[in-house]
């Protein structure tokens, strides 16, 4: 008989698989997975919220309640245990929102919350910060928790690559186990985690891969300093044997008490659908809610591990530099590849893919700048322009002279637009669909006035060529 256990075997005060069926004959780690291309590497955008750094209410402070709130100074630990402002929902929603709008708003996400309250607090959160989506499909954001029975219905469509929704599960302790999310590209920490299993559990929801759906990595977003567990020297190490019977002792533990301990052998709540654990609302905790604190991101940093769990660099252009140097070798080897390239846009959906977002790089830079233009000032050291720089250029060569009336206008729109929107936007044809190019005529007919669609997407090439000269 052959038994294997998980990457994280149980291990409490009264239970320990390992003293019960022995040292394990072979171990598989997360470091080896990731550099045998099985599991996916990540990379660690933590985010420190004003007031989980320390906040004190005012003399005399009541809550949405009327409770008088005790007066200490509460921190990250007290945030959605014993007080819980909603504000915090709602910039915590709101970042998750701008990460996704940056890189993919249908990529599956999983945000790990509190208890069930928090968990649902934070599925109206992120429905409030998503109205278009969440409006178009309800079940765009969903709360997959033990007691919500709609939400596990939905678990299954979840993990299944080919149903688009449910596309964010906001969740307790449902998910952090059993569930094969192999399309799960954002992960999000905005609960206390002590347990270097629960950790590991949980940040094994994002490792999974899959090619046939773009799925070689995957980001943490983190809200409460979990991932400084990666640092702990017990990160991707041999499990720590807890129960140690003596020597006249069985090896057979006692009966789980109820409720079942958790990984560091405190209690984690009362059982779930299945055996699974979830945390009810306040825990039998005096709890205060506060509608009217405002919460503010203070610190925000991307981090970039490795597949021991070391950190590697703490900027998001570093990281980016990383990645850009792994796919180009030279300026000259980026420069062909973009000149060669049919469609610039497949080279930024691939780069994309690989984790360099251009969206939060071009922010960080202040300007409106290019893709292209931001890879050669990262990688390479050369001085940036902006998208409007490079259209008067191309606006100042006039080639568009040779060209007929209606076409010639045409090539100026779509400068024009590469300037408002970028270079993904024009190379696709239904930009002819839309103002103020629908004024030309149908797509067709526009086409027709370069001489047909070979001509067009000629003419597009060169106007590319123009703007990346």
């Amino acid at each position: 008989m052959h038994l294997g256990l998980t990457a994280t075997p149980r291990e409490t005060e009264e239970i320990s698989n390992i003293t019960y069926f022995g040292e394990p004959v072979y171990t598989y780690s997360l470091k080896q997975g990731i550099e045998d291309g099985f599991l996916a590497p990540y990379k660690v955008i933590r985010i420190d919220l004003d007031k989980d750094l320390g906040w004190r209410p005012t003399q005399g402070k009541l809550d949405a309640r009327g409770q008088l709130v005790e007066d200490r100074i509460y921190n990250a630990s007290d945030m959605n245990k014993t007080l819980v402002l909603t504000q915090r929902d709602t910039t915590v929603a709101r970042r998750i929102t701008e990460f996704l709008k940056a890189t993919d708003r249908m990529a599956k996400t999983i945000v790990f919350c509190e208890d069930i309250d928090h968990a649902a607090r934070m599925r109206q959160a992120l429905i409030n910060a998503n109205p278009d989506l969440a409006s178009q499909n309800p079940k765009y954001v969903m709360q997959i928790t033990g007691d919500n029975e709609e939400g596990k219905l939905e678990l299954d469509n979840f993990i299944n690559p080919r149903k688009p929704y449910p596309v964010i599960a906001c969740t307790s302790r449902l998910m952090t186990t059993g569930v094969d999310a192999k399309t799960c590209k954002l992960i999000v920490l905005d609960r206390t985690i002590n347990s270097m299993t629960e950790f590991k559990q949980i940040i094994g929801r994002g490792t999974r891969i899959d090619e046939d759906y773009g799925k070689l990595w995957f980001t943490i977003l983190d809200f409460k300093r979990a991932t400084e567990l990666f640092a702990d020297e017990a990160f991707d190490g041999e499990p720590v044997v807890i129960y140690q019977p003596g020597p006249d002792g069985t090896v057979v533990p006692p009966e789980d008490p109820e409720p079942l301990p958790g990984a560091d052998g405190s209690p984690e709540g009362t059982p779930g659908a299945g055996g699974i654990i979830e945390d009810p609302p306040g825990g039998g905790r005096v709890r205060y809610v506060i509608d009217d604190v405002t919460v503010y991101v203070v610190n925000e940093r991307v981090q970039y591990y490795g597949n021991d769990g070391k950190l590697i660099t703490e900027s998001l252009k570093d990281f980016t530099r990383i990645l850009l140097n792994k796919r180009f070798a030279s300026l000259d080897s980026f420069l062909q590849t973009w000149n060669d390239a049919t469609k610039k846009a497949a080279i930024i959906a691939e780069l994309e893919e690989q984790g360099v977002l251009f969206d939060e790089l071009a922010k960080e830079a202040g300007k409106e700048l290019d893709p292209f233009d931001l890879i050669c000032h990262i990688a390479f050291g050369q001085k940036p322009l902006t998208r409007r720089e490079r259209a008067e250029r191309v606006r100042k060569r006039d080639y568009f002279t040779r060209y007929g009336d209606t076409a010639r206008k045409v090539l100026e729109v779509l400068l024009d637009k590469y300037a408002d929107e970028g270079i993904g936007n024009i190379e696709q044809m239904e930009v002819l669909r839309v103002a103020p190019l629908d004024q030309f005529g149908s797509p067709v007919e526009i086409v027709q006035t370069f001489g047909g669609k070979a001509q067009y997407q000629a003419a597009l090439r060169e106007l590319e060529q123009h703007l990346y000269q």
